[in-house]
């Protein structure tokens, strides 16, 4: 997967990444969802990840992004603190889901910037909060990833004590401007992750899918005499679990070529950005919903650890605890798209 360049898809071109469009990165991701729901995760991590080399200067992006092993994954949520030293800043913290950690070559952890003890104000009053870089030798793997689903993604948390972490290689997601220029940098940040996660659910729900139709082309329910795909329940079932899948699918694929196209005009509005978020938890939820229908057709097979519809029930429903795709993410697109005033920060 790193010599298919699939865990820098989002590194900017000059740096040597891949840059893909938004619309690539959803349908690689999906492909790989559909092949492996943990595979199709960590390269959704390192992938999203790699967005963070736009808003590095190039000497440092090139530094951390630039090998072509070069392998980035972290986490947004402010769980360190970072105090202000020469130079740049000493990072202490510990970070849950800090998925495909134990094959990263640096790692990445949100901090609250501490002056003099408390935390630094932005002008609006919230904290300032700053992704700190650092490679993976100097943090600790602390093994917690015994989980129901997407168990192959090693999603432990992560723990540094006392890293002293220069400036340049402290990124806000939220107040910085990115340096690479790039449509894809125009992007919404937060945005294109949930769009990434969106399409392992959609590959996940497209692979359960298919186990069904073939299960359903081989086995006959016990004291039963016809096939499972004979029975008109089943067949309902599939097709409205193919026309569920198949319409937010196509929702999101519509939603990211508006995107993009408004981002390339530079004229991304609050209610695109609103869309595709919508669009995004929308996929997962939608996922979800086919992958319960094929494991319940499935009946007792579908129990089986040789079974991949019991894994795909598994991932899938870990998918949608993701914050980027809660339902209340639902409440954030509904308020802008009603026009209620609301806080577009992490939209």
């Amino acid at each position: 997967m790193a010599e298919a360049g699939l865990f820098r898809l989002c590194v900017p071109a000059a740096v040597g990444g891949g840059e893909v469009d938004a619309t690539t990165l959803v349908a690689v991701l999906e492909e790989l969802g559909r092949a492996d729901g943990a595979a199709g995760w960590c390269a959704m991590i390192a992938a999203t990840s790699g967005v963070v080399a736009a808003y590095l200067p190039r000497a440092v992006a090139e530094t951390i992004y630039g090998p072509a092993a070069a392998i980035t994954g972290g986490v947004f949520a402010p769980s360190g603190t970072a105090v202000a030293v020469d130079g740049g800043y000493r990072v202490s913290g510990r970070w849950a889901f800090a998925s495909g950690c134990q094959h990263c070559t640096w790692l990445m952890g949100g901090c609250v910037i501490l002056d003099r003890g408390k935390p630094r104000l932005l002008p609006g009053g919230m904290p300032d909060a700053r992704m700190m870089l650092f490679p993976a030798s100097a943090a600790t793997i602390v093994d917690t990833w015994t989980v129901a689903g997407l168990c192959g993604t090693g999603s432990h948390d992560i723990a540094v004590t006392d890293v002293v972490v220069p400036a340049d290689h402290a990124v806000s997601l939220v107040s910085d401007v990115p340096v690479a220029t790039g449509t894809l940098y125009r992007f919404p940040v937060f945005g294109l992750l949930a769009l990434g996660i969106a399409g392992v659910a959609l590959g996940i729900a497209r692979a359960a899918l298919d186990e069904l139709a073939a299960l359903a082309g081989a086995k006959t329910p016990a004291g039963g005499r016809r096939l499972l795909r004979d029975r008109p329940a089943i067949q309902a079932q599939v097709a409205e679990a193919e026309a569920t899948l198949g319409a937010a699918r196509a929702f999101v694929f519509e939603v990211v070529g508006a995107a993009t196209r408004a981002a390339e005009a530079g004229a991304l509005t609050l209610d695109t950005r609103a869309r595709v978020r919508l669009a995004a938890t929308h996929a997962v939820a939608s996922a979800a919903h086919a992958v319960d229908v094929a494991y319940a057709a499935g009946g007792g097979t579908a129990v089986y650890a040789t079974s991949p519809l019991q894994r795909c029930f598994r991932d899938v429903h870990v998918v949608t605890q993701h914050m980027m795709v809660a339902p209340p993410t639902l409440e954030l697109a509904g308020r802008v798209l009603l026009g209620v005033e609301t806080d577009t920060a992490m939209l």
